[in-house]
């Protein structure tokens, strides 16, 4: 009757209230994790997607304008539509701005560096709580194992008597929040370095796509007049 007895459902009706904040805290740290993971996971997938053709579509418009243009509809992250449009208000500075007396390398040089570091921001969203995830959730577990474990003793020893069978369920239910702890961690960490790999991958493209843009519109490219 005993052995019916053991399993999730028990033990959550034996648990207390620190218990049952700590189940519901890795519950939500978990959900907040895998909301993180799906949705970047399709980001970086549309991403390849923006690498593979629109990209090459870029280089063989007219003009920066239409070439721009195009890239919006099919960029959804606006990562490296950003890149032009900077690059494009950069080469035709505000008549009587201090952008018009600067050298026009540097403008764009400035908007570029300035796309990029916005790039990197958003790229990076996310990132910090997979990571905070990643290192606690073990330690929340373990919380909770620790403080079941105690709350076993505590119950057998007020029994004044120690038995297999009194030790082996309590000692085994409390466990169960170290598991739930791995389970919530194992996925932050392993999501955690991919991301980070692909964001520097990204970082990269970026950058090679700005040294582009800046070499079309500084040597490539015929001067541009400023704005009125």
């Amino acid at each position: 009757m005993q052995e019916q007895g053991l399993g999730l459902a028990h033990f959550w009706a034996q648990s207390d209230g620190v218990i049952h904040t700590v189940a519901v805290l890795l519950l939500l740290m978990s959900i907040a994790s895998w909301y993180f993971i799906l949705a970047k996971t399709y980001a970086a997938w549309q991403m390849r997607r923006v690498r593979r053709d629109a990209l090459d579509r870029f280089w063989h418009a007219p003009t920066l304008e239409a070439a721009t243009s195009a890239l919006k509809g099919q960029d959804p992250s606006g990562l490296f539509t950003a890149l032009a449009q900077a690059a494009q208000q950069a080469a035709i500075p505000l008549q009587g701005s201090l952008g018009a007396q600067a050298d026009q390398s540097e403008l764009i040089t400035r908007a570029l560096r300035q796309a990029i570091n916005r790039g990197a921001a958003q790229l990076e969203s996310g990132l910090t709580l997979l990571a905070s995830v990643g290192s606690t959730a073990p330690f929340v577990g373990l919380f909770g194992t620790v403080w079941s474990i105690y709350h076993a003793l505590v119950s057998i020893a007020a029994a004044g008597q120690v038995q297999i069978d009194r030790v082996a369920g309590p000692v085994g239910e409390a466990l169960i929040m170290t598991a739930f702890g791995l389970a919530v961690a194992i996925p932050a960490v392993l999501a955690y370095n991919a991301f980070t790999r692909l964001n520097r991958l990204l970082l990269a493209e970026m950058d090679g796509f700005a040294h582009d843009l800046h070499a079309t519109l500084t040597v490539g490219g015929r001067p541009v007049q400023p704005r009125n």
